[in-house]
């Protein structure tokens, strides 16, 4: 379960250090568009620095790799991190399964070079140009290796010509489109970040909409957003009590040799107890974590 994934810039140590206790779910170690092209090997060595020497036990790590292009910064990025076991790959622009595959046959070579499990290393593609948003189905269900796709919605409006707004109706349809094809794939769906470091309402807005969407999780460009994030994406209190309200009303069913119960006056279906397990499973992940739930 990642509810958030924080991006802290690889060429930023004091960041770096600070990784595991800024609350994020997840630390998006970036060595693309927030390192500039003559701070990509120093950025590489750094992060490797990292996940060497610091401890983030306590969190999932992700690298943004490179784009996969030619300029080769993607080999070196993997070569250099694969070795470490980073829990997930982020590799920027994926358009289509071939990048996936050609991204797998990579770092199987390293992983066996390396005698890490073949398989291991996940991957979550950010999907952020129109060709992308498209072909997510395909990408979505490229691979076993690939856990959630990203909507990258800077890019992605760039690539349409439409202006980023707060409201965000420009990315609704790639959204709704990323959730589909997530689903679809039985992986997760990881929102765009909010943008406006000093919009604490809007935070709140934005992740709302995303989870109303069927979203599982946001990322941030600011641990000033995680608070927020966190607290969207947990279940509540009182969602944790219904969970198990139903499952219990389930069980007296059973036991009564019912096909189906009232709760509350309401029948007790199928996707009532399918959304109740999953509220659970989500609640056993964060308090494993020694995590909050929801206000």
């Amino acid at each position: 379960m990642l509810r958030s994934l924080l991006f802290l810039p690889g060429n930023n140590p004091n960041m770096l250090v600070n990784g595991d206790i800024l609350g994020a779910d997840a630390t998006i170690l970036d060595l693309e568009d927030a390192v500039a092209p003559d701070e990509k090997d120093a950025a590489r060595i750094l992060v490797r620095n990292s996940l060497t020497y610091l401890n983030y036990s306590s969190i999932q790590t992700v690298i943004r790799i490179n784009s996969l292009d030619p300029n080769g910064f993607w080999k070196l990025d993997l070569s250099e991190l694969i070795p470490l076991k980073p829990d997930f790959i982020l590799p920027p622009k994926v358009n289509s399964a071939d990048d996936i595959k050609e991204l797998s046959e990579f770092i199987t070579q390293l992983e066996q070079k390396s005698g890490i499990e073949v398989g291991s290393t996940g991957f979550i593609p950010l999907i952020e140009t129109a060709l992308g948003v498209e072909n997510a189905y395909t990408i979505a269900s490229s691979s076993p290796r690939v856990k959630a796709i990203f909507l990258g919605a800077e890019d992605l409006t760039a690539d349409l010509g439409c202006a980023r707004t707060t409201e965000g109706d420009e990315i609704f349809y790639a959204r709704s489109r990323i959730v589909t094809a997530a689903r679809a794939a039985g992986i997760q769906a990881i929102d765009t970040p909010f943008t406006d470091i000093n919009d604490e309402e809007g935070i709140f807005a934005d992740a709302a909409l995303a989870k109303s969407l069927g979203f599982s999780g946001k990322a941030s460009i600011s641990p000033r957003h995680v608070k927020a994030i966190n607290n969207v994406f947990s279940p509540t209190a009182a969602e944790i009590d219904y969970a198990h309200e139903v499952l219990d009303a389930i069980e007296r069913a059973k036991a009564q040799g019912k096909g189906a119960i009232s709760l509350y006056g309401k029948m007790i279906d199928k996707p009532i107890v399918i959304r109740a397990e999953k509220v659970l499973e989500i609640a056993a992940q964060i308090n494993g974590r020694g995590g909050e739930y929801s206000e």
